[in-house]
């Protein structure tokens, strides 16, 4: 008996070992690649210096460890930031119609430290006059979360409420718009996404914009039953942090407004 359980616990202690060994192996191969990125980046673009190994390496996991798609990437994404931010960030008087729907809140953290927006879906109106409107809100939005984050913190979590959602909200190519500018220019940004109050009519506009997600994206995405809502939000939200309205305690404050 007693030399069974010497055995299993040499078993136990050898596959904790290879396990290290493993997480090593992955740390030191991702090091490596990093460091080869960073070498790609500021050769051609010695300004990209300053920027932290952090954000780098967000970009280097969305192009799964290979440093030259990474590079590629990150040089894209620096382009279009000086391009679409050329003042280094948005501000509300360029975004006054998207800010009169108040449909996008933003406070409280979860359990992992990560902070929490909330959006609801039925308040969005497609603005016919100004497109680009809706991208420069899409990244004032975005900046906010990212400043909202505590240090080595890296995602956020966003509760997309559809209750109410109808034909009138539907707006897709505003939606790919958005999509577009968080795979490509805010990667491994999300934490987890929470679809909640889901009618079914959404269902069916959900399989053609759920085709251009990213699967990093995609095993994030969290549709939440209504007869679980709080329960199943509070796995992951303490309800100090969880807004009212899912039976938390937080008010809700407008992202113009934190």
């Amino acid at each position: 008996m007693m030399k069974s359980i010497i055995i299993e616990s040499d078993k136990k202690e050898d596959s904790i070992r290879h396990n290290a060994e493993e997480t090593m192996d992955k740390n030191d191969k991702e090091q490596a690649k990093l460091r080869l990125m960073r070498t790609l980046v500021q050769r051609q673009d010695p300004s990209s210096k300053e920027v932290d190994d952090l954000t780098l390496r967000r970009f280097l996991r969305a192009r799964d460890l290979n440093a030259e798609k990474g590079s590629t990437m990150f040089l894209k994404y620096l382009k279009w930031r000086r391009s679409f931010v050329p003042n280094g960030s948005i501000s509300l008087s360029e975004i006054p119609n998207e800010i009169a729907q108040n449909k996008m809140f933003l406070q409280g953290f979860d359990k992992k430290g990560q902070p929490i927006a909330v959006s609801f879906a039925a308040r969005h109106f497609q603005n016919k006059r100004n497109p680009e409107e809706h991208k420069r809100f899409s990244v004032y939005l975005l900046d906010k979360l990212c400043e909202k984050m505590g240090a080595g913190q890296e995602q956020f979590v966003l509760i997309w409420d559809l209750q109410g959602w109808g034909y009138s909200n539907s707006d897709l190519r505003t939606h790919l718009g958005t999509l577009s500018i968080m795979q490509d220019y805010y990667p491994n940004r999300i934490g987890k996404l929470f679809f909640v109050h889901v009618p079914y009519l959404f269902m069916t506009g959900w399989k053609t914009v759920s085709l251009f997600l990213d699967s990093n994206i995609k095993k994030k995405i969290v549709f939440v039953d209504d007869k679980k809502l709080k329960s199943t939000l509070l796995e992951d939200i303490e309800e100090s942090q969880l807004p009212e309205i899912y039976g938390g305690q937080l008010p809700l404050v407008p992202v113009h407004e934190t």
